[in-house]
């Protein structure tokens, strides 16, 4: 078993120790702490692993968090361990044999790729050297993936008990997306399964207001993050953001850009507005 490739701090949680509001935030693709041993295990070189990041999307949620926002945010890469997938979402190609669960998922981010271990890649193909043993990706697993959506799960009890309901903000950036879309944001529900329907709709005019043009549910419904913790019917609702990275990052998008602040500003924004439902909130429950 080698957990070598773990960093020492896989996420961290930010905030107050008390949540001041109902809102938690998630940013599960925005980790930059690669280690050498995950290095090593990997047949790509780095430039290659980053293309598979949220980049600098934990630079987002800064003013939320200075307004009082509780947020878990992953230190552990992507390419390490993607926060945002079914544990059982794992491509056999990267086990042995042998070594292989019944219970696997297939899936179509499986069948692209991008299961919970990542197994290949655009940029360049297969991810790792050579199939890596269970043991291996049972330890990934229980070091990261587990802890960090405990923590969530904490994140949201708390809130709940304080404010009667909460509200898990999903945070991801994408790349622009191609015409005709002139979208520059997407907001995500799980097509209603995951939050009341007046969460997506104060997002989506929440961001209208900024003047960025929003989708709803395409082409990001979101993922695991919001099935495991989206129950509307429990007063807990949940959404994705996706935020187009240009609007944040520098021309060759990879170090904060000019739009920065705005972006900051906009996410506080979403908080401030989602976590004011509580009318919502309660008819849900």
């Amino acid at each position: 078993m080698n957990l070598g490739c773990v960093p020492q701090s896989a996420f961290a949680r930010l905030g107050p120790a008390e949540p001041l509001t109902p809102v938690v935030l998630a940013v599960p693709h925005a980790g930059r702490a690669y280690d050498p041993a995950l290095l090593d295990a990997a047949r790509l070189p780095l430039a290659a692993l980053e293309t598979i990041e949220d980049r600098h999307a934990d630079r987002l949620i800064d003013a939320a968090v200075a307004a009082g926002a509780v947020a878990l945010v992953a230190h552990a890469p992507r390419a390490l361990v993607d926060l945002n997938r079914d544990p059982r979402e794992i491509d056999p190609v990267l086990l042995r044999t042998e070594e292989r669960p019944a219970d696997l998922r297939m899936t179509d981010k499986v069948a692209g790729g991008l299961g919970v271990i990542p197994s290949r890649i655009a940029a360049g193909g297969a991810v790792w050297r050579q199939p890596l043993a269970w043991a291996e990706i049972a330890a990934r697993l229980e070091a990261v993936h587990a802890p960090y959506h405990a923590a969530i799960a904490q994140a949201l009890d708390a809130a709940q008990r304080r404010h009667g309901h909460a509200v898990l903000i999903d945070c991801h950036s994408m790349p622009p997306l191609p015409a005709p879309s002139r979208a520059r944001l997407v907001v995500g529900d799980r097509y209603g399964a995951s939050a009341a329907p007046g969460y997506a709709a104060a997002a989506l005019a929440t961001a209208r207001h900024a003047g960025l043009g929003a989708l709803c549910n395409r082409p990001y419904a979101g993922g695991y993050t919001l099935d495991r913790h989206g129950a509307p019917a429990r007063g807990r609702h949940a959404v994705q953001i996706e935020i187009d990275r240009s609007l944040y990052l520098d021309a060759s998008l990879r170090a904060p850009g000019p739009g920065l602040a705005a972006m900051q500003a906009l996410v506080a924004a979403l908080c401030a507005a989602l976590g004011a439902l509580r009318a919502f909130a309660q008819a849900a429950e």
